[in-house]
This record gives C-alpha cells, structure tokens and sequence, in this order.
C-alpha cells in the first residue's frame, strides 16, 4: 500500500479528518472534520482495475453524504436556536444528529449500505472502515443525551449483526456483520463510559487487524477458501480459528476482556434486559464461528497442488504468530499481571 504517494497523501489527511472531528468544540467544525475524512476515504477505496471496488466507493459516498448533508442541516438549526432564539425543540434535533452519525458509523438500523459496500474492498479498506472509519461518528455520538434511540440501536445492531452473519459465505460479509455486533456493544460502553469505550474499540481492533492482515496475504474472500487452505500447515490453521473465535468473544481468549469489562460494568448500572439481549447475540455469532471452525477442522478436503508454495514471508509469519500469542494468551497475561501487581 505504502509504495504510492498519492495513498500515503490520502491517508494522512483521512487521520488528519477524523483529528479534526474528534478535537472540534462545535458541530460545524465536526461536521467539516467528517467531510475531509469522506474525501480523502474515497480514493483509496476506488481502484481502476475492479468495478466492484468502485462501485463500494460510490455506495459510501452516497450515504455519508447524505448523512453530512443531514448533520450539516441540523447543526444550522441548533445554530439558529442558540443565536436567533428560535423556538425549535432541541431532543428533535438531537435525534436527528444521532440518526446522522448511526448512519455514517453503520449501525443498524442504518446499516443496509455496510456489508453490500464490504463486499467490494481490498481487506486493507475493509480493516480501514471497520475500525478508523467508526472513531469520529462514535465520538460524536458520546456527546449527545438521546438515550432511547441508542438503547434500540444497540439492540437492534446487536441482533441484526448476528443474524445477518448466520448464512453468509463471503468472509467480508462475516467481518460486516461481526463489526455491526461489536457497533452495538461499543455504543453500550460509550453509554457506560468513554474509557471502557476505547478499551473495547483497541482491542476490537488488534483482533480485527490480525485477521485481515491473515485473510490479505492469503487473498482469502469467501469460507470454502478457508476449508480447501491450510492442509499443509496445521499451525497455520489452527491459529486462524483460534483468532476467529477471540473475535467473537469466547473467555480463555483476549476477545473476551473488553466484553467482560463491559459485562461488568452494566450489572453495576443494573441494565440486565438489554445485556441479557446483547450475551444471547454474541452466542449466536460465536455459533457460527463455531461452525465454521468445526467445517474447517474435521472434513478433510482435497487440497490444490499449487497452493502449497505460498509466498509467505518469514517476517509476515513472525508477526502474525506474535499477535496471535497475545490474542489467544493475552488474558491469561493481563490477570497474572494484575496477580503479580
């Protein structure tokens, strides 16, 4: 990626954007931030030799600008009622701003554009807009007091990102779903407390950053890939499912501690109907990649000749087995650490 100068250039100022919008102390300013992101977002999403890519970056643009256009609308109107004193009831606003960033983070109900748009992205893009891409519609989301449309957001985000992954084949389309799932679950730290936010959102995004950094060597896009693969290192494949099920959530991995934070911290503030809805989603999307590890592990397919020769670097196999160290040890680590303390 970083051998073209017009990519480094744009992905400076997508950080830059999204630098504005998390540091801006008015609506208008974090509105602008958010359009700089867009803007810079957009050429490294199209590429001239697939249609597919293309249109994903098209699908994006459309909607963020409408929901720029939207937030870009009702901050004039919170303007207005701030300067003009105008009689405009501000929780009508409010709501409208947060429909704006549920949109431009791609939380449901809002979240029909994510996983058509994941379909056509390079993994890299993917990683991208699964993590960098959801920091500033989230930070603005943790300014607002519009409880009750969040509340139904989180729900709605987590049920429909563990439903929607039951029955796909393309592993983009996995990774979409399962963002959308973390999506809810970060929206419920947000509302608990900003630090556990970005615990669950760094380590949501290690997890993530190890799988596609897996899936973009081997160009692994959909799951019968992932079964006709690895049958010459087991190490390999072992390792992989091992990361996908930390993703998902399940307790000896590092995937499980920010969820068990955020657990914890919502039985503190007594909202167990809404944790109890967000555990079942997660045991669902843990089912299918449960599934998936089962499929992989036990039938025995046939395997391509060619596929063996695999041109895997030594350090792009150090790091990768580094990482998935910490992700399948790291809460062991964590707890003999504070043991040791």
């Amino acid at each position: 990626m970083f051998n073209n100068s017009s990519k480094i250039l744009f992905t400076t100022i997508m950080i830059i954007g999204t630098l504005i919008t998390v540091t801006s102390n008015s609506w208008l300013g974090a509105w602008m931030g958010l359009e700089i992101n867009l803007l810079s977002f957009i050429p490294l999403l199209s590429d001239n030799n697939n249609t597919m890519s293309t249109e994903s970056s098209l699908k994006y643009f459309l909607t963020q600008a409408l929901a720029s256009t939207v937030l870009l609308f009702s901050s004039i109107i919170l303007m207005l009622k701030n300067n003009m004193n105008m009689e405009i009831n501000e929780s009508f606003t409010s709501m409208i701003i947060m429909s704006t960033l549920l949109l431009k983070s791609g939380a449901a109900p809002f979240h029909f554009w994510f996983p058509n748009m994941m379909e056509g992205l390079t993994w890299m893009n993917a990683l991208m807009l699964m993590t960098w891409q959801k920091i500033a519609p989230l930070m603005l989301i943790s300014y607002l007091n519009v409880k009750n449309l969040l509340l139904i957001s989180v729900i709605l985000s987590v049920i429909i990102g563990a439903i929607g992954g039951l029955n796909q084949t393309s592993l983009r389309k996995l990774m979409a779903f399962s963002s959308i799932n973390h999506l809810g679950w970060m929206m419920m730290s947000l509302m608990i407390s900003e630090s556990i936010w970005l615990i669950y959102f760094l380590f949501y995004s290690f997890l993530s950053f190890i799988l596609t950094f897996m899936f973009n060597i081997f160009k692994l896009f959909h799951l019968n890939q992932l079964f006709s693969w690895f049958m010459s290192s087991k190490i390999l494949k072992f390792t992989l499912f091992m990361n996908f099920l930390s993703l998902g959530g399940l307790p000896p991995f590092l995937g499980f501690l920010p969820k068990w934070l955020v657990i914890q911290q919502m039985t503190f503030c007594n909202q167990y109907f809404i944790l109890t809805i967000m555990m079942m989603s997660t045991l669902i999307t843990l089912f299918f990649y449960l599934r998936i590890c089962y499929s992989a592990f036990m039938l025995n397919y046939y395997e391509n000749n060619w596929t063996i020769n695999m041109k895997f670097s030594n350090y792009n196999m150090k790091m990768y087995l580094i990482l998935t160290f910490f992700s399948i040890f790291g809460l062991f680590m964590i707890s003999l650490f504070f043991f040791m303390l």
